[in-house]
């Protein structure tokens, strides 16, 4: 039985939690706007997701792998799709990813694919299907949305230039030389999310690997405090300082993914065990700019090795934000990029602890070791299997079994060096807290990264960034576009960056942002 246009608004608003007015905008291409807006179409009648879905896997197919950014697609997605189109039809979709096309990263398990992890030798060491989802992924199919499969990502989520010894380079989509890095390790998921092949994308991040990909390919990407986001099932890096969140083209539909896959889980010993309430960051405040008090920091703007257009490009956001009504200040926090490591070291000293060290090489084996667990095979059978393509990136590790072997049944949560290193986070941290409090500060501000993407056979500029600092402190940071440069390449982002537990503020604000300044430009690949 058809229903009335303010019948279907109303349930549109239901969807969101939010009351609605008038309908979102109507666009040609239904993977090319917000995800209210796809919501929208649904609703109206426009599209299905069934239609979406066979879209946007074709465009996976022909303009995905023509850019090297696809490492899986799911054979289930379809499936999915008409699911959830049955949903609709009963009124009963789950909430506002209900029906979504979305992707995880290579190194996700996802039901009924290999994980890769983007590495050649690992693949033809594990070619065969696992048959559970990372949580993440199952709180995304939870949530109704449509898992298309998983991008391609640098090895292991080792390096940041989006190189697959199992896919290839992965290419930009704004570059027509083809010779541009799109960043990484998230790079498949950047690139998807950019030319309009799923509306939001899982990254990983311990020390850019989200963000260096979305200020090269110009959309938004989200570290979240350390340890909202649990990471069972997926491929470890470092574990304190491995943090997942979503990518977009839009700060809230960002927001709409973090609300579904963030929360507390007994499987990741590291994960805050603070009770999330699933629905909070369904909308945000697009005026929470206005009489907002946020710190630009100098240490993390160096204008000196900036080239003119960058310089101009931050600026030019500065003042969108303040026209927007925020109170932009110079702000000099006691902890930044420049003594950050030094605060953390002198921090033990002055406790008499070991000196704090995020890459012990026990950490990193032992969550190997459990991510093998989990698929109730042979663990150690696997973790020896797995053992070399593994080390020739994460070479801290023994390369030999015995001495891997000692390592991997030592828990995470109780290796010295990396309690010393949560012990300092946790002093260094309240002193930041203290400069908020005293310069009465809602959040920081500065470049994502200081440059626009490079060569991917090049070296990068010489010039550091803060993004190991964000690691580092577990702070939440979002990052927005900033706009193009004149040779049509995104010039760079703008980092909203908070304390830890200010996820849904940082969201607000750089949502507010992205609302009044509108910088995201698709790039031409997506037309």
């Amino acid at each position: 039985m058809a229903i009335s246009r303010r019948e279907a608004l109303r349930e549109l608003g239901a969807l969101f939690a939010i009351p609605l007015l008038r309908w979102p905008e109507r666009f040609a291409d239904p993977l090319a706007g917000t995800i209210a807006e796809y919501q929208a179409g649904r609703v109206r009648g426009d599209w299905t997701a069934l239609e979406v879905t066979n879209a946007a896997l074709d465009r996976a197919s022909a303009v995905g792998r023509a850019l090297h950014a696809i490492d899986e697609l799911s054979q289930t997605a379809l499936d999915d799709a008409r699911a959830s189109d049955a949903r609709l039809h009963r009124h009963a979709l789950r909430g506002p990813l209900d029906g979504v096309p979305v992707f995880a990263k290579a190194i996700y398990d996802m039901n009924g694919l290999p994980t890769t992890a983007a590495n050649l030798y690992w693949s033809k060491l594990f070619p065969q299907a696992v048959h559970r989802d990372s949580i993440e992924v199952a709180r995304m199919r939870a949530a109704g949305a449509v898992v298309l499969g998983k991008t391609a990502a640098d090895d292991f989520a080792y390096h940041g230039n989006g190189t697959s010894s199992l896919t290839g380079q992965v290419l930009n989509p704004y570059d027509k030389t083809g010779t541009k890095t799109p960043g990484g390790s998230s790079a498949g998921s950047a690139v998807s999310v950019a030319t309009g092949i799923a509306f939001a994308a899982l990254g990983t991040d311990d020390g850019g690997s989200n963000r260096i990909p979305v200020q090269f390919t110009g959309i938004v990407g989200m570290k979240p405090t350390f340890g909202l986001v649990p990471r069972t099932g997926v491929i470890p890096t470092w574990p304190y300082l491995d943090t997942h969140g979503p990518l977009a083209r839009n700060v809230a539909d960002a927001a709409l993914l973090l609300d579904a896959i963030a929360g507390p889980d007994p499987s990741d010993g590291l994960a805050l065990r603070t009770p999330w309430k699933r629905g909070e960051l369904s909308l945000l405040n697009g005026r929470a700019l206005h009489n907002a008090r946020l710190g630009l920091v100098d240490a993390h703007f160096p204008r000196a090795q900036m080239s003119a257009e960058s310089i101009s490009v931050f600026e030019r956001a500065v003042t969108d934000i303040k026209s927007a009504g925020a109170i932009v200040d110079t702000f000099s926090p006691a902890v930044t990029r420049v003594n950050c490591r030094t605060i953390f070291a002198d921090s033990a000293k002055a406790r008499g602890d070991l000196a704090p060290n995020p890459y012990e090489p026990a950490p990193t084996a032992n969550a190997l070791y459990r991510y093998f667990l989990i698929h109730h095979d042979d663990a150690r059978r696997d973790v020896e299997r797995g053992l070399a393509p593994y080390q020739s990136f994460y070479d801290v590790l023994p390369k030999t079994w015995p001495e891997m072997a000692r390592l991997i049944v030592q828990p995470y949560e109780e290796d010295v060096p990396s309690l010393s290193f949560a012990r300092s986070r946790a002093a260094a941290v309240a002193q930041l807290a203290e400069s908020f409090r005293a310069n009465n500060v809602d959040a920081m501000i500065y470049p994502t990264m200081p440059y626009p993407a490079p060569r991917a056979v090049d070296k990068w500029p010489d010039i550091r960034t803060p993004l190991g600092y964000g690691n580092w402190m577990g702070l939440p940071e979002v990052s927005v576009p900033s706009g193009l440069g004149t040779d049509g390449m995104p010039v760079g982002n703008i980092s909203f960056v908070g304390l830890p537990g200010s996820d849904a503020r940082v969201l607000a604000l750089a949502h507010s942002y992205q609302m009044a300044s509108r910088r995201f430009v698709p790039p031409p690949t997506a037309s």
